[in-house]
């Protein structure tokens, strides 16, 4: 009568397990943190080093995307020399590549740096959920864990802009990378002390041209976009031939995974209706609430003139009810279907983004739209945590490293293709309305600088000239429309997440 009791004591963690949690929350914290943080530093690395359109958009966004590329190989790579080690030796090469990132001269060392911690951030986040099998037996502490971690990566990636704008307040912009620093050394001194060792197969073999196959898929893809969209090779067929090349990799990619004995991604884990589901519900996520969440940092920045500060501080109603609606979650999972939950989750969102639109093509004061988008914030919240418990949860066990690693490339990838969509979108529109709205009187050297990107348009409005203000204004309307324009598009997105959600979960009761 007493086993059951004394094998529930055995796997309960103790105070050992749930500090190694706290070390374990740090890399995740820095990991997020990354992905947003550049958002009110743009500004300042655009005029230091003067990255072209096409530059910027790849300094904020390739770090997530080769993330999002190198994470199943990370996973088998963790897999074969152990959890722990792996996370170690990440940690290590995505310190240094910080401090390189921090020091960089110029755009393209800077984009080289940023890539590069993708790949090292890569080999942090599957080694995470590894380690915590491992650490908790208990199935209740496990979900608190994995909670706990989830929770670490949107409070990360919300207060990202926040630490960036006070940073830049008081130091120049490569101090947004240098704060990687001592949390990693922390890791680094304490891990082997804290975080339990697991020896690796050694016997994983990691296919690589489904490695390079992938990567090199999602990146011809990015970059088709982010060419469309600036517009520098003034090849338009060959840029669709970019995109149309990158979708050819990856089917290919596909086609192999189905033929190979020990694939790089198991594919029949997508069988699985609400797992292949929720996971097409991060992504559509990233899309419609990353890239407006993206947008609207900018926003505050060149259409209502805020200081990276000022702008961060804006975020704050933001983050507050998207952490509210992440700890509403659970509650209402107790009384309703999940598929409830997280359509209508995604209903709230999509309304949200619907209000920005109108009160943003209203001219509504600043504090207005963020009430509007502080409503998309908390339907997200609402629904992401149960979206990702999903993806872990529905996964046959013998699948659960491979659904958890999925779980982790469809939020990181979802994230940068809602930061490369909307970046593009934007410059799109920016280029569109100002090309129309330029004052008659505006020399045409400035005309040339405001419409290459938003940046020189306001340097160029940076006179006494009559024509200045007129053209600054005119700059600041045109990246309002831009806002305001993928606010729809958000909507659209969301509002067919919701009806997807509905239908693709309604077979699992909770």
């Amino acid at each position: 009568m007493n086993r059951p009791d004394e094998d529930t004591r055995v796997r309960r963690a103790t105070r050992r397990e749930w500090l190694g949690l706290t070390l374990l929350v740090l890399p995740m914290l820095m990991l997020s943190t990354d992905l947003t943080v550049l958002f009110f530093a743009m500004p300042s690395i655009s005029a230091d080093l003067d990255p072209t359109a096409t530059q910027a958009l790849w300094i904020v966004h390739v770090y997530g995307f080769l993330i999002a590329g190198f994470l199943i190989t990370m996973g088998r790579l963790g897999d074969r020399v152990g959890p722990r080690r792996l996370l170690l030796i990440g940690s290590v090469a995505f310190a240094l590549l910080s401090a390189a990132a921090a020091l960089a001269p110029d755009a393209s060392t800077l984009i080289a740096a940023r890539a590069l911690m993708g790949i090292a951030g890569a080999t942090l986040m599957p080694s995470l959920f590894s380690l915590l099998r491992l650490m908790f037996d208990d199935e209740r502490q496990r979900r608190l864990a994995i909670a706990t971690m989830i929770s670490a990566f949107s409070v990360g990636g919300a207060v990202g802009p926040l630490i960036g704008g006070a940073l830049l307040e008081s130091f120049w912009w490569g101090s947004v990378f240098l704060i990687n620093l001592p949390p990693m050394a922390l890791l680094v001194l304490t891990g082997p002390f804290l975080l339990p060792d697991r020896r690796g197969t050694g016997r994983i073999r990691l296919d690589v041209p489904s490695i390079a196959l992938s990567v090199t898929g999602v990146l011809a893809v990015v970059y088709g976009v982010q060419e469309l969209a600036a517009g520098h090779s003034g090849n338009v067929a060959l840029d669709l031939a970019a995109v149309a090349v990158g979708l050819l990799i990856l089917a290919v990619f596909v086609r192999r995974q189905r033929r190979l004995p020990e694939p790089l991604f198991d594919l029949k884990l997508l069988a699985n209706r609400p797992t292949a589901t929720a996971l097409a519900l991060l992504i559509a996520c990233g899309i419609g609430v990353s890239g407006l969440f993206y947008l609207f940092t900018q926003y505050t920045q060149w259409s209502a003139g805020l200081s990276p500060l000022a702008a961060g501080l804006w975020t704050l109603p933001f983050i507050a009810v998207n952490i509210a609606g992440s700890m509403l979650a659970p509650v209402l999972t107790r009384r309703l279907r999940p598929s409830t939950v997280v359509a209508g989750g995604l209903a709230v969102a999509a309304i949200g983004a619907a209000a920005v639109a109108v009160v943003t093509s209203a001219g509504a004061p600043l504090a207005v739209i963020i009430g509007a988008l502080s409503i998309t914030g908390f339907g997200f919240g609402a629904a992401v945590v149960f979206i990702s418990d999903l993806i872990i949860s529905t996964a046959p066990a013998e699948q659960a490293g491979s659904a958890a690693a999925a779980q982790e490339v469809g939020g990181e990838l979802g994230t940068a293709m809602g930061i490369a969509v909307g970046g593009a979108v934007s410059v799109v529109v920016y280029r569109t309305v100002l090309e129309n709205a330029i004052p008659p009187a505006t020399p045409p050297e400035a005309a040339d600088a405001a419409l290459d990107s938003v940046h020189d348009g306001a340097a160029a409005a940076d006179t006494a000239e009559p024509w200045g203000l007129a053209l600054l204004e005119a700059v600041r309307d045109a990246v309002g429309s831009g806002f305001q324009l993928y606010a729809v598009v958000a909507t659209v997105v969301l509002a067919v997440a919701a009806g997807l959600g509905m239908m693709g979960l309604r077979a699992r009761k909770g």
